[in-house]
C-alpha cells in the first residue's frame, strides 16, 4: 500500500511561513505515518528540519520561482517524490502554475482560501465592517481538511521541552540569572503603516531602563539601515543588546527569543517567530489589526496595543498611504501604554 505523501507549498515571507509551523506539526503529530514535505525558500529549513520526524524540507530557488521554464523545472523536481496530495497555502500565480500542472497530473489538489472580500470590507474606510476574518491558521487548516486530513492544532513551540538545544544558543548571549527579566525590542516591520515611530520607541526603551534597571534588552533588527539605529540606541542605553551582534542565524535568533519574558513586536515576522518558541509578545497595531486573522500562534489580544480610530483597519498589509498624511493610529499609542503592557507581562512569566 503507498504511503501518503503530502506537499505543502508557501513560499513567501518569513511571517507568513513561520504561521505554517503549528499547522504543519499537528498535521505531522496526528497523521504520524503520513510523510510531509514542505516547499518553501531556503530560509525556512530552520522551522522544519527537526519539527517532527515525518517533515521532511524542500528549497525553491530563485531561478526556479523566476519564470514558465524555471517552474517546469521545479514541478520535475516535485512529481519525482511521488506526492499524493498537495496543499497550496499560497495561492498565488506561481502557485497556481504549479497547481494546473499537479491537476494535470490528476493528483489531488487544495489550496488556500484568503477571504479577500471579507478583507476588502474590513479595510474600507466608506461601509467599514469590523469582523474577524479566519486566521491563517484555521485557512492553512482548511486546506488539509479539504485533502482529508482534518486536524486539531496542539502546537506549543518547536523546542519540545521548551529550551533552545545547546547547539542552538549563542554563548554570546550569556546565561540568564534566574531572577532577571529579558525583553526583546524588534521595532521595525516592511511598510510604515506597521512600524511605531523609532523616537517613540526610543521612549520605551528608556521608561524600561529608567523603571527596571535590572532588565535586559535585545533590541531586533536587520540590514545596514535598521541596525545603524538600533546600535545608537544600544549606545545610549545601559542594558540594551542589539540582538545581530550576539547571534548569527535563524537558529540561534529563535533560541534567543526562547530565553526572553516578552518580546515587543510590530505586526510583523518577528511576531510569529517569538509565537513559535511560546514567548508571549506585546504587539503594535496601526494600520493593520488582529481582524484580519494576523495574530500570532496563541497570543493574547490582550497584549495588542492599539489606539482605535474610525479610519482603522485600512490596509491588510500596512502598505497602503495613510489618509492622515502622518499614521496617527501609531504616533497616538503612548510610549508609557507600551511599557505597563511589557512589565505586567513580564512580571507574570
Amino acid at each position: 500500500m503507498k504511503t501518503d505523501h503530502i506537499l505543502i507549498i508557501r513560499l513567501s515571507a518569513m511571517g507568513d511561513v513561520a504561521m505554517t509551523v503549528p499547522i504543519v506539526y499537528s498535521l505531522a503529530t496526528q497523521y504520524p505515518h503520513t510523510h510531509i514535505t514542505v516547499l518553501s525558500r531556503p530560509f525556512a529549513r530552520a522551522f522544519f528540519d527537526d519539527l517532527a520526524p515525518n517533515v521532511g524540507f524542500m528549497e525553491a530557488s530563485t531561478e526556479e520561482l523566476h519564470n514558465l521554464h524555471g517552474l517546469n523545472g521545479l514541478y520535475r523536481r516535485l512529481v519525482a517524490k511521488h506526492f499524493t496530495a498537495v496543499a497550496d497555502f499560497h495561492d498565488v500565480l506561481r502557485t497556481k502554475y504549479l497547481r494546473l500542472r499537479f491537476c494535470m497530473g490528476r493528483f489531488h489538489v487544495a489550496h488556500i482560501d484568503k477571504h479577500r472580500r471579507g478583507k476588502r470590507l474590513l479595510t474600507q474606510q466608506e461601509g467599514k465592517q469590523r469582523v474577524q476574518q479566519p486566521t491563517s491558521f484555521q485557512n492553512y487548516a482548511d486546506v488539509l481538511a479539504e485533502l482529508g486530513y482534518p486536524i486539531k492544532p496542539d502546537f506549543t513551540s518547536i523546542y519540545p521541552d521548551g529550551k533552545a538545544p545547546a547547539a542552538d544558543r549563542s554563548e554570546r548571549v550569556g546565561d540568564k540569572p534566574e531572577n532577571q527579566r529579558w525583553i526583546g525590542i524588534a521595532p521595525f516591520a516592511a511598510h510604515q503603516g506597521k512600524v511605531y515611530p523609532l523616537g517613540q520607541m526610543k521612549q520605551v526603551v528608556a521608561l524600561l531602563t529608567e523603571q527596571h534597571p535590572d532588565y535586559r534588552i535585545f533590541l531586533f533588527g536587520g540590514g545596514k539601515t535598521e541596525t545603524e539605529q538600533l546600535n545608537h540606541i544600544a549606545e545610549q542605553t545601559p542594558g540594551c543588546t542589539v540582538a545581530s551582534a550576539v547571534v548569527k542565524g535563524l537558529r540561534q535568533e529563535l533560541a534567543l527569543m526562547s530565553m526572553l519574558d516578552v518580546m515587543v513586536s510590530m505586526d510583523s515576522a518577528n511576531m510569529h517567530l517569538a509565537s513559535l518558541v511560546a514567548t508571549p509578545v506585546v504587539s503594535v497595531w496601526g494600520a493593520t489589526h488582529p481582524y484580519a486573522g494576523f495574530m500570532g500562534w496563541r497570543q493574547s489580544e490582550d497584549n495588542a496595543v492599539q489606539f482605535d480610530m474610525d479610519c482603522r483597519p485600512c490596509s491588510i498589509y500596512g502598505n497602503k498611504p495613510c489618509i492622515h498624511g502622518n499614521y496617527p493610529c501609531m504616533k497616538q499609542i503612548e510610549p508609557e501604554t507600551i511599557v505597563a503592557r511589557i512589565v505586567a507581562t513580564a512580571e507574570r512569566r
